[in-house]
C-alpha cells in the first residue's frame, strides 16, 4: 500500500510526502480503491448467510449424488439376489427331478421283484398241484380222479388258479411286512 491518511476524529490530514493538491487527490483515490477492496473482502467474509447457502447447495449436490449411487448399488444388489434365487430354484428343481427318478426306478425294481416272486410262487403251486394230483389220482375215488384229469387236460386254467393263489399269498406276505414296519 502507499501512504495513507491519518485521521484523528472526523478530519483527516494529508499524508506525509504529498506535494500538492493533485498528488493528494491521487493518494485519496488510491486509498478509496483500497478501502473498497477491503470492504468487499470483509463483506464476503461477513456474508455468513450467503456462504451457508452455498455450502447447503454443495451438500445437497453431494447428497443427490450419493442417493443416485446408493440406488444404483441397491438395484445391482437386487439383481444379484434375484439371480442367486433363480439359480437356487433351478438347483432345487433339478434335485427334486433326480430324486423323483430314483424313487420311480426303485418302485419299478420292487415291482419286478414282487412279480418274480409271484411267478415263482405260481410255479411252486403248480408243481405242488401236479404232485397232489398224482397222489390224488392214485388214492382218490373216481370222481376226484376225473377232476384231476380235467386239470391235466386244461393246464392253463390250473396255472391261472395257481398264480392267483400265489398272488394272494404274496399280497399277504407284503401286508404283514408293511404292518411290521409301521
Amino acid at each position: 500500500m502507499t501512504d495513507r491518511t491519518q485521521g484523528t476524529g472526523g478530519g483527516s490530514t494529508p499524508a506525509a510526502g504529498a506535494k500538492g493538491p493533485d498528488e493528494l487527490r491521487e493518494q485519496i483515490e488510491q486509498t478509496r480503491s483500497q478501502l473498497g477492496d477491503t470492504v468487499e473482502e470483509l463483506a464476503a467474509k461477513i456474508d455468513v448467510m450467503g456462504r451457508a447457502k452455498a455450502r447447503a447447495a454443495d451438500l445437497r449436490d453431494k447428497a443427490d449424488a450419493m442417493t443416485v449411487q446408493l440406488c444404483s448399488t441397491a438395484a445391482q444388489a437386487g439383481h444379484r439376489v434375484q439371480q442367486k434365487a433363480s439359480q437356487a430354484g433351478h438347483t432345487v428343481q433339478e434335485r427334486a427331478a433326480h430324486a423323483g427318478h430314483r424313487v420311480q426306478e426303485r418302485a419299478a425294481h420292487a415291482g419286478h421283484r414282487v412279480q418274480d416272486r409271484a411267478v415263482r410262487a405260481g410255479h411252486t403251486v403248480q408243481d405242488r398241484a401236479t404232485h397232489a394230483s398224482h397222489a390224488v389220482e392214485h388214492s382218490a375215488p373216481q370222481p376226484v380222479r376225473t377232476a384231476v384229469q380235467a386239470g391235466r387236460r386244461h393246464p392253463r386254467a390250473l396255472m391261472i388258479a395257481g398264480a392267483a393263489g400265489a398272488a394272494v399269498v404274496a399280497a399277504g406276505v407284503m401286508a404283514r411286512r408293511h404292518h411290521r414296519r409301521h
